[in-house]
């Protein structure tokens, strides 16, 4: 048995990886980047939300964390963006509490784990993020602590790793490399969201997006620039690699001298969720279209300058 939340979009395309326990469900969806009608893909990592039973069950708090952990609903933005932008859509349905397609497989906290590392992953010290309780598998997050009544069996990590988290970005690059071949540039976008980062009047207002680009390593610059000048022209707040920078995903897709430039972008949950950050909100709407616009202008961007700094 899974549990879905109600709201989740109606995803077509093509079903991709295998959700561990979830009776034959797909792990993600990848909508046919042969159907974009331009050289962009959106990518939601973390917004999956079918919770197999067993994964409940093995839950400290299985109430609170798991929306804890979900960037929530931005799948729905995602596929409300990618129909009106034309852009192709890669969608993950196996919640980040089952593993997180933002982390490297050897970002892992080993404590949490009962036996060897699968095979081919080294048992590396862990991370800065799986230190901090969010590798590859999530442990502890603040207010709640430990998230797991026991250890995973190194089995389980295994097949979460095989038939989720490698299934999920051999698509991801495949279909880059395939916008890539038949445009000349891809763009990857990789959505998430984020808490409020603080108050949004004052001084110092919080920011209501921040754009990653792995300090100008995963995109180029013309093209973060341009993502930051749009926001700034269409009234919103914007913050630029601080606090979120980017991580895997970026590392591993993102690649300028290959034409396949990668942006990561956050998006405030209070502009479009509702005060308890559960459901839609008022503002889906405005922010369904500064993302929408957003596509627009780094497509124009893409086709110009920023193929040029490729090349260079």
């Amino acid at each position: 048995m899974v549990r879905k939340a109600a709201g989740s979009p109606d995803s077509s395309g093509i079903p991709g990886g295998v959700l561990p326990d979830g009776g034959g469900l797909p792990a993600f969806t990848l909508s046919p980047p042969r159907a974009a009608t331009i050289p962009v893909l959106i990518a939601v990592p973390h917004a999956g939300r079918a919770y197999p039973a067993p994964l409940l069950a093995a839950m400290r708090h299985p109430q609170q964390a798991p929306l804890r952990l979900e960037d929530r609903l931005a799948d729905l933005l995602a596929a409300r963006v990618a129909q009106a932008s034309g852009a192709a859509l890669l969608a993950a349905h196996a919640p980040r509490a089952l593993i997180d397609l933002n982390r490297a497989p050897e970002d892992m906290d080993w404590e949490m784990v009962a036996g060897a590392p699968p095979a081919g992953t080294p048992r590396l010290a862990a991370g800065r993020r799986a230190r901090s309780g969010l590798g590859l598998v999530p442990r502890r997050l603040q207010g709640l602590g430990e998230l797991w009544r026991a250890q995973l069996p190194a089995a389980e990590l295994e097949a979460r790793i095989d038939l989720v988290h490698r299934p999920y970005h051999r698509a991801l690059g495949q279909a880059l490399e395939e916008l890539r071949d038949r445009w000349g540039a891809a763009l990857l976008l990789d959505l998430h969201s984020m808490p409020p980062l603080g108050p949004k009047t004052g001084r110092d207002p919080a920011p209501d997006f921040v754009t990653g680009d792995r300090y100008g390593s995963s995109c180029a610059a013309g093209l973060t620039l341009a993502a930051g000048d749009h926001f700034a022209r269409n009234g919103w707040r914007a913050a630029h690699n601080r606090p979120y920078a980017g991580g895997y995903v970026l590392d591993r897709h993102g690649a300028p001298q290959r034409r396949i430039h990668a942006l990561q972008v956050e998006v405030c949950r209070a502009a479009y969720l509702d005060p308890a950050l559960s459901q839609p909100g008022d503002g889906l709407e405005a922010v369904v279209d500064v993302l929408t616009g957003l596509v627009r202008r780094l497509v124009d961007e893409l086709a110009g300058p920023a193929q040029a700094l490729a090349a260079e």
